[in-house]
């Protein structure tokens, strides 16, 4: 047997059962996450610390004077990409950069002396006042740029920090404003595009939205929040209120009658999580409370140390309902809220597109931009054809469409005509009705492809090569994304594409998308929500997409059975099939 030549330490024994216990390490404290409401008040990331050092609400006086009266080169970067955003203003993307430098240059070298701008319509509700107004702005300041997107904003391009002061004028004196439409604040809510005519509504939730904006949109108790938080309210079931921080959700209880059913958690980008129900029964005048109390929870208890754990969804996560309910009860509201139903699903999903008639027996008619690209031209247009058909409102849904309200029957017919004419179409082809797109590259820092042209093109080529295919009334929902970031809701789309660079047919990287099959909302009876399938490699260029969904979607329908969703035909079938 070798012997070891190694002397042994002073003190050591060979007997193992009588070495002395080495002192136990003191347990590691859990590192902290920022959560002020724990005392971890200490910012942690860039973002907390430009907060800390000034609340970006502030930024408005110093934009009207000293950067209005300097230009672009006066701007303190710590405004230009931070701040700025809780007045609506991104900088866009310096033109000709493609997609292979999104990740690699610096953020000054990526943006361009222009801005874009998103103008705040809450519940998606305009007059006519204002439609002209957010006409006459993309005309004289923004090149006659105009998109609806699918958050119920209107976004315009090229505006100059020089013109803010007047734009906000002009915005201000018809009751329109930026104030938060970016940030880490209460960002626009979204609302039925129909609230208080629609037949089947039993409670118009405007009143609380409305309310909500006059309470908290602006405050600087609200103001400074981990990320963004985004909310639903509506009665109805036509907006994506799974993918909302937030959701109140039109419910009847068995005792006490309409009301809200809340939902919390929701939101998608890289780490996608559906919102959850906390099992309540709010009616209508609580809802602000409510509301209230659940940002409170974000700001006080959300995540503040790592900038991609910062979304209410991660802490709904780690919490689980009962505790984020019982923390909102006993220390934001103080009292209990009631035990509620969950909300019954329409049969089939909500469509607005179209003639549809209104409780008050007026019509209201849905029309299709191509994934929500508009002009001020059009706007003006749309603002004159729907006064002369007796209307005064406009509404702007969460998929990137727009109605005209309060239309009578005897003049809707030469409103659609009228609506045809300018380039809104009430009547379009599923591929226009159901496709969305992000900015994308054209003006997107974060974009590593084109995404609006691109859409565009896709729906002119299936219009043509698909002509009078019926793909059932569920549609096929397209939603084309320019990143990972999912702003044109990728995942929860029968076709999601997310933009990045792929190899091409000589070798060559190019534009393309991976594609995500088979995701949805639960937005009608028989639907559960889901997100897309994800196939390894199954990825199309941007040249090749038109074809590929063209060959996807006759596969769906040689191969369907009776009635089968195209997210039911996407899991059961093969995926040679789905490539």
């Amino acid at each position: 047997m070798a012997v070891s030549s190694t002397p042994a330490r002073p003190g050591a024994t060979s007997d193992p059962a009588a070495a002395p216990a080495r002192p136990a390490r003191p347990a590691r404290r859990p590192r902290g996450e920022g959560q002020w409401a724990l005392g971890h008040r200490e910012p942690l990331n860039p973002n907390e610390r430009s907060k800390r050092d000034d609340n970006p609400l502030n930024v408005r006086a110093r934009i009207e004077s000293i950067y209005a009266h300097r230009g672009f080169a006066s701007i303190d970067p710590a405004d230009l990409r931070g701040r700025f955003r809780w007045w609506g203003l991104y900088t866009q993307r310096k033109a000709g950069i493609d997609g292979g430098r999104t990740a690699v240059l610096e953020p000054h070298e990526l943006e361009d002396e222009y801005f874009m701008l998103r103008v705040r319509i809450d519940g998606g509700q305009l007059n006519l006042a204002q439609l002209r107004v957010v006409a006459e702005i993309s005309r004289e300041f923004a090149r006659d740029t105009a998109d609806i997107t699918d958050r119920q904003n209107i976004q315009l391009h090229w505006i100059r920090v020089e013109d803010m002061p007047e734009i906000w004028r002009r915005l201000e004196a018809v009751g329109l404003q930026t104030t938060e439409a970016c940030g880490d604040c209460p960002r626009v809510v979204l609302g039925s595009p129909v609230s208080g005519v629609a037949e089947r509504e039993l409670l118009d939730p405007t009143p609380a939205i409305d309310e909500i904006v006059r309470r908290y949109v602006g405050d600087p108790a609200y103001s400074n929040l981990p990320r963004k938080f985004k909310s639903s309210i509506s009665w109805l079931v036509d907006t994506p209120y799974e993918v909302n921080d937030i959701a109140f959700l039109g419910v009847e209880h068995p005792d006490h009658g309409p009301g809200f059913d809340l939902w919390v958690g929701g939101g998608l980008s890289t780490n996608p999580m559906l919102a959850q129900r906390l099992g309540v029964w709010v009616p209508l005048d609580e809802v602000p409370d409510v509301w209230a109390g659940v940002v409170g929870i974000f700001r006080d208890y959300g995540y503040r140390r790592l900038r991609h754990r910062a979304r209410l969804k991660f802490l709904v996560a780690d919490w689980g309902v009962e505790k984020f309910r019982e923390v909102l009860e006993k220390e934001y509201l103080g009292r209990s809220l009631l035990d509620g139903p969950a909300p019954e699903l329409p049969g089939k999903p909500i469509d607005h597109i179209g003639v549809h008639r209104q409780r008050d027996g007026l019509n209201y008619v849905g029309a299709a931009p191509v994934v929500g690209r508009t002009s001020g031209t059009q706007l003006a247009e749309l603002a004159d054809a729907a006064a002369e058909h007796g209307s005064g409102r406009v509404r702007l849904t969460p998929y990137q469409k727009l109605l005209v309200l309060d239309v009578p029957p005897e003049r809707t017919q030469s409103l659609v005509v009228a609506l045809r004419r300018i380039g809104l179409e009430p009547y379009p082809s599923v591929w226009r009705r159901d496709t969305m797109a992000c900015t994308g590259i054209e003006y997107c820092k974060l974009a590593i492809v084109e995404t609006k042209a691109r859409g565009q093109e896709l729906v002119a080529r299936l219009e043509e090569r698909l002509a009078g295919v019926d793909v059932g009334e569920s549609g096929l929902s397209i939603h084309i994304n320019g990143c990972p970031n999912a702003c044109a809701r990728t995942q929860t789309a029968d076709i999601g594409l997310k933009g990045q660079l792929v190899v091409g047919p000589d070798g060559r990287q190019v534009e393309g998308f991976q594609v995500h099959l088979g995701g949805g909302l639960g937005m009608a009876e028989g639907q559960s929500a889901g997100f897309g399938r994800k196939l390894r490699g199954l990825k199309t260029t941007a040249e090749e997409l038109p074809g590929y969904v063209e060959r996807l979607t006759r596969r769906y329908l040689a191969g369907r059975t009776a009635d089968e969703s195209f997210a039911n035909w996407v899991v059961r079938v093969d995926e040679e099939e789905l490539r």
